[in-house]
């Protein structure tokens, strides 16, 4: 995996050189992933937008999130443009409405899916916010730059829109499982760094440890689904709203073409 060392996160990696189903495979510097940006260093801000060319931030965080977590160090730089597509429904602060609204969906989840509640959360992405979840993938095709998705950790939100992003242009499902399971080589300085966090330390502290890991079987699930459940992540896709220019764009943008 290209892992980027910075400062201030510790779940960021490029998503180039992933072997894709025709031979060729994804070209760096084109689409990055990361956990909390809250504290990047001027240093992790001047090698993320001066020397890999970052030109947009795709936050997949809920609005009440942003509010909390408040402004990031990224946010303020010229020729960075940030944009929001929570996959997640917003259910605002913390209420008595909302504990049920939680529980509900933790039901759900295990109904999508009872042999692995996570990949449920994960179809559930597509069932709740379908726009969002394309208009991320969309995000990243339109913008000519290299392109960061981020969430809290890094992990869920953000593995399944890269998923989709990198499965839509052809990459093998075995490269798309392994740079999901590799969040789980951050995980305990991932978890270490969202506790010093009041956004998301109780949530953390009230969940089992095992609900923090990226088990490879869970994106393999996942991707099995979407094959089966609606012939294949370009389908949704289109089906969902991207474009079949939007669906080129985003080709264009991650994959390197082969030589004639």
């Amino acid at each position: 995996m290209a892992w980027i060392d910075l400062d201030g996160a510790v779940n960021v990696r490029d998503l180039g050189g992933l072997p894709a189903d025709d031979g060729g495979e994804t070209v760096g510097g084109r689409l990055l992933r990361a956990d909390n940006l809250q504290e990047l260093s001027p240093s992790d801000v001047r090698r993320l937008v001066r020397d890999i060319g970052l030109t947009i931030v795709v936050d997949l965080r809920s609005s009440a999130e942003l509010a909390s977590e408040g402004p990031a160090p990224l946010d303020s730089v010229p020729g960075v443009r940030h944009v929001q597509h929570p996959v997640v429904p917003e259910l605002g602060s913390a209420t008595d409405a909302v504990a049920e609204a939680l529980l509900l969906k933790k039901d759900q989840d295990r109904s999508r899916f009872p042999s692995d509640p996570t990949c449920g959360h994960y179809l559930g992405y597509l069932d709740d916010r379908p726009d969002q979840v394309v208009g991320a993938v969309r995000s990243i095709a339109r913008d000519q730059g290299a392109a960061l998705v981020h969430c809290a950790a890094g992990k869920d939100r953000t593995g399944v829109v890269v998923a989709l992003a990198l499965t839509a242009v052809g990459v093998r499902p075995q490269a798309v499982v392994a740079d999901y399971a590799a969040t789980g080589e951050r995980t305990e300085a991932i978890l270490s760094r969202l506790r010093r966090s009041p956004t998301y330390a109780r949530d953390l502290d009230g969940s089992p440890a095992e609900a923090h890991q990226a088990r490879p079987e869970t994106m393999a699930a996942f991707l099995e689904q979407m094959q089966s459940r609606y012939g294949g992540v370009a389908r949704w896709l289109t089906d969902h709203g991207l474009s079949a220019e939007e669906l080129d764009l985003l080709r264009a943008k991650l994959r390197r073409s082969l030589p004639i």
